[in-house]
């Protein structure tokens, strides 16, 4: 849109300069008048991406058609120096136009377009518009300053609003902590000592009690995960691509045959991606863990060109035709993913056993 706007200036100013060069009598038809004019008028279409090169260019084109007998106002200069000024280039606008101030009534003096020193400067009065020039460097500064200050407050803004998310991360995770922790600690610690004494006197521990001693573990393990990314201030960055081994191994240690595959050339990833990746892998280990009764699972990452694909794979109960159940892991998951623009299917394989797979999109590198 900037672009077309751009154009849209620099072909209005163009025509202005060509309309007023047709309709003055005084001015001669020499085409290179004519040509130096659009080209003038023309350039100011990269005032934005350059506006030090269209100011200079501005300046020469303006010098070159007044010392071929054009009397045309330097208006394509006067939106140069607006330009530069907004940019930021104060100083060198102000330069450029003092020298254009004075460069001007010498080269009408030295192409013989001016008969003496005073009509050099009248008709160097009448093509700057002093009064214009110092009009549009004002503009230009006005602009650039309401700019900086409509940037100044977005910025103040987006820090307010990380300020309060942080103090809402931080309360809620104090609150998690009051609440849940305790009754936790209690559940596992009970469990703990009903095993041990059930141990002790020689009895068969009810699975069941095992059952809610590991439970008790692992969420003890997943409430301090937890607690730990509400209250990351950026100085503890959350578990991403390179702590899946760790899974794996742990997975490992309680029993399953869990393997790790990565292909591809690994490039940085976006944290979200990263941290999502690494939450598809725990909760997919933990389900298999839980409710497969699986004896071997496979972790896949596969680095592709503008996506980074994560599958999970075990052998399972599950059986082909069976509808999952969606729980709050395989829900999290999907929301995880929907949020970063992925997509993820979860469901049993045709060869028995339950497959999980995510592709996430990333920038190619």
């Amino acid at each position: 849109m900037n672009r077309v706007w751009d154009w849209a200036i620099a072909v209005g100013v163009t025509a202005v300069l060509l309309v007023t060069a047709l309709s003055d009598q005084d001015t001669t038809g020499n085409p290179l008048g004519y040509v130096v004019l659009a080209a003038g008028g023309l350039v100011l279409a990269a005032h934005r991406r350059a506006p030090l090169t269209v100011l200079a260019v501005t300046a020469v084109c303006a010098l070159g058609y007044q010392a071929v007998g054009f009397t045309v106002p330097a208006v394509a200069y006067l939106v140069a120096v607006y330009a530069a000024v907004r940019a930021g280039h104060r100083i060198v606008a102000v330069a450029g136009s003092v020298l254009m101030i004075v460069a001007l009534p010498l080269v009408l003096l030295a192409s013989a377009n001016a008969s003496s020193v005073n009509e050099a400067f009248a008709q160097s009065r009448d093509a700057l518009q002093l009064a214009w020039l110092i009009a549009a460097g004002a503009a230009g500064e006005a602009l650039r300053q309401a700019e900086r200050r409509a940037d100044e407050a977005e910025r103040t803004r987006e820090e307010t609003a990380r300020r309060r998310a942080d103090e809402e991360r931080l309360h809620i995770a104090r609150e998690l902590h009051d609440s849940l922790t305790h009754q936790i600690s209690v559940i596992k610690v009970q469990a703990e000592v009903a095993v041990h004494l059930a141990t002790k006197r020689g009895e068969a521990v009810p699975e069941s009690l095992l059952a809610i001693r590991e439970a008790g573990r692992e969420a003890t393990r997943e409430l301090r995960a937890t607690l730990e990314a509400l209250r990351d201030d950026d100085t503890n960055p959350p578990h991403g691509l390179d702590r899946i081994p760790d899974l794996v191994e742990r997975a490992q240690a309680a029993g399953l045959d869990a393997t790790l595959t990565v292909e591809g050339r690994r490039h940085d990833l976006p944290a979200a991606v990263d941290r999502t990746a690494y939450r598809i892998v725990q909760e997919s280990l933990t389900n298999i863990a839980r409710h497969a009764a699986a004896t071997t699972a496979s972790v896949r990452i596969d680095h592709r060109s503008g996506t980074l694909t994560i599958q999970v794979e075990d052998d399972g109960k599950a059986t082909p035709g069976m509808a999952p159940i969606p729980g709050v892991g395989l829900l999290g998951m999907r929301e995880r993913v929907t949020a970063l623009g992925g997509r993820l299917d979860a469901g049993p394989r045709d060869t028995g056993g339950f497959s999980v797979r995510a592709e996430l999109p990333v920038e190619a590198p």
